[in-house]
């Protein structure tokens, strides 16, 4: 079997995982991850954080971002800006508008600066020991991490149910994996016997 083919097989599993935790946990969950916020990385404002609004079964980062915005963490949210290429982060604070576009997803305005983040929440299907992670097929957080990288010390945090782990996500060279990855019961710190 191929990786593509893997992956594809692995996705349908995982949607299926993702959205019995979110009938299981629903708010409960968002508020969780919330709590302890980004402490467990040692980094202090006014950093970059860019996050993403939650579609279907997701679990939300929306309480977790509004708390670190309290803290004084500067806020981004990402913007599609076409197929095959890096996503673009443009600066978000709370009350600010937003548009709804590509997918349903609500993104900046066009108007936003564009940021380069220090750390970068990742929404997920499925998420392994090694920090990889199953998405929805597009690439778009490979490519963007990819380019981030290449310009910065950047710390990807996956967030999901604890529910979303799996033994191994299937991988190709592309992948880009997660530092850490921060769920309801806590984070966790990849390739680390986790």
């Amino acid at each position: 079997m191929s990786v593509d083919e893997a992956k594809l097989s692995l996705r349908a599993e995982a949607k299926a995982r993702r959205q019995a935790a979110f009938q299981l946990h629903g708010r409960q969950a968002a508020e969780e991850l919330a709590g302890p916020g980004l402490g467990f990385l040692g980094v202090v404002p006014p950093l970059i954080v860019s996050g993403f609004q939650a579609i279907g079964d997701e679990i939300d980062p929306g309480p977790l971002m509004e708390g670190l915005h309290g803290q004084g963490f500067q806020l981004a949210f990402p913007v599609i800006a076409g197929k095959g290429r890096p996503l673009v982060m443009r600066s978000w604070s709370p009350g600010e508008a937003l548009e709804v576009r590509t997918w349903g997803i609500a993104e900046p305005l066009p108007s936003a600066k564009e940021v380069f983040p220090d750390i970068v929440l990742v929404p997920l299907l499925a998420f392994d020991a090694e920090g990889y992670r199953l998405g929805y097929g597009g690439g778009f957080y490979d490519r963007t991490l990819a380019q981030l990288r290449a310009k910065k010390r950047v710390i990807a945090v996956g967030v999901a149910f604890d529910e979303q782990r799996v033994d191994a996500v299937p991988r190709d060279v592309y992948d880009q994996p997660c530092d850490w990855v921060l769920t309801p019961s806590g984070a966790l710190k990849c390739g680390e016997n986790i």
